[in-house]
């Protein structure tokens, strides 16, 4: 799920500023010591198990409530972050004064656990042959130590496609159709040029910006790398200055800064909101939690529909997990509530209730997913396109301990280029390679 209503899944995250770099976050978690086994076995007694989110994880009070139906003695409660952002500071800042005040279970977001699991012992092994095969493979493997411990239970995946405003397609003679949109874009064959080519013919004839924020098309991008800024066999950070790949990115992206197809918004801000109700940009990246940043930000607002495509195969932006912190209280009670909340079932109506697309194997080819249609999106069959979209995914892309601060360094450079138009690109460019240099 990536942030502000959830970036990161969703994040999120998605989620564009690091709340802390690498090394202070290091150092922070380096001053924890190991959780306590105290209070970790099932009680008899009443309990209430918190469980800390962000944005919308799609855990309704119904849901929540239908548990204590089934565990009397167990009242759930949710405390809910605004933003992935806010939900991070609270998790490294609490982990790093010993625990304290976590809560039962907390919610992470995946660009978060390349840091997190450097410290596994902070958190409960959630490990349970049982649920074997419930998660895609790359899901579960995202979450998994070298040693073998698991130390979150997925929840959302993020395939994948576009998200449009049909309506300003039709007043720049676009295609309007989602098909004709996905051919538009270069249907199976999609390139990130067909996606730039495409939005210099609309740009021509509107108003509008083609697509909403640098930092969010990079987010897309960027996760079609296999390895975008560190090396999988040694973890250590590749040299930015040479690294092509990404450079190549950012170029692509500049060059479309320069052809004015960029609104020069940052996601999750203010000014992005308010970009939904005047008509701001008429496309963006959109994984499945998307739609519903989407449907609250341009709420009264008619047009969006999703095209089924993606410019360069596939792509996943953002997915979480739920951790039980190694402190708590109730851990065996967590880990139960966890496996719950992620199992097939919760997973289908938390789609249902946020679009935030699951996980695992069997809510995805249910019938509550395969045929659901989003009446905001023009009804669109968000079910089916984000399946087909899911099948596209080839694996995740390895993110080191290094990438969650690198990575925002690029954003940041593109920002400067996009959105203060403080730095031209290769000013830019380079002092994000000297700030990348310098996190050792």
């Amino acid at each position: 799920m990536l942030s502000s209503t959830r970036p990161t899944r969703r994040a999120a995250a998605r989620t564009l500023q690091a709340t802390a770099g690498v090394a202070a976050v290091a150092l922070a978690l380096t001053a924890c010591g190991g959780g306590s086994d105290e209070g970790s076995g099932e009680e008899d007694g009443p309990i209430t198990l918190k469980v800390a989110t962000f944005n919308d994880f799609g855990y309704t009070d119904e849901m929540l409530a239908s548990y204590t139906d089934e565990h009397p003695n167990v009242t759930v409660e949710q405390v809910k972050a605004a933003t992935s952002d806010d939900a991070r500071a609270n998790l490294t800042t609490k982990l790093a004064a010993g625990g304290d005040g976590l809560a039962d279970i907390e919610a992470i977001e995946v660009d978060w656990l390349p840091e997190l699991m450097q410290y596994p012992d902070l958190f409960t092994d959630l490990t349970d042959p049982e649920l074997d095969g419930r998660w895609v493979d790359w899901k579960v493997q995202q979450a998994t130590t070298t040693e073998g411990k698991v130390i979150g239970y997925g929840t959302d995946i993020g395939p994948e496609a576009v998200c449009y405003r049909a309506d300003l397609f039709e007043e720049a003679g676009l295609p309007t159709d989602r098909e004709e949109v996905a051919e538009l874009l270069g249907g199976d064959d999609a390139t990130w040029e067909d996606y730039f080519a495409a939005g210099r013919k609309f740009v021509k004839k509107s108003d509008s910006a083609w697509y909403d924020s640098v930092g969010g098309t990079f987010q897309g991008m960027v996760n079609q790398l296999p390895a975008a800024f560190e090396d999988p066999e040694t973890g250590e950070p590749k040299d930015l200055a040479s690294n092509t790949d990404v450079k190549d990115i950012y170029d692509q992206i500049t060059g479309s800064v320069d052809d004015e197809l960029s609104a020069g918004l940052i996601q999750w801000e203010a000014d992005w909101d308010a970009g939904f109700q005047k008509d701001a940009f008429a496309t963006m990246l959109c994984p499945g939690w998307m739609t519903g940043a989407v449907e609250e930000r341009a709420g009264g607002v008619e047009g969006w529909d999703v095209a089924n495509v993606f410019p360069g195969g596939g792509g996943n932006w953002g997915g979480s997990f739920l951790t039980v912190p190694e402190t708590g209280a109730h851990t065996e009670a967590a880990k139960e509530l966890a496996a719950w909340l992620t199992d097939p079932a919760q997973q289908t109506k938390a789609f249902e209730a946020a679009g935030t697309f699951p996980s695992q194997l069997e809510a995805q080819d249910s019938e509550a997913v395969q045929a659901s249609t989003n009446a905001f999106f023009n009804d669109a069959p968000v079910g089916e396109i984000f399946s087909e979209r899911a099948q596209s995914i080839d694996g995740a892309p390895f993110k080191g301990a290094n990438y969650f601060a690198i990575r925002d360094e690029v954003t940041n450079a593109l920002n400067r280029v996009d959105v203060t138009k403080s730095q031209d690109a290769d000013k830019a460019w380079d002092e994000a390679v000297e700030k990348a240099a310098a996190l050792g």
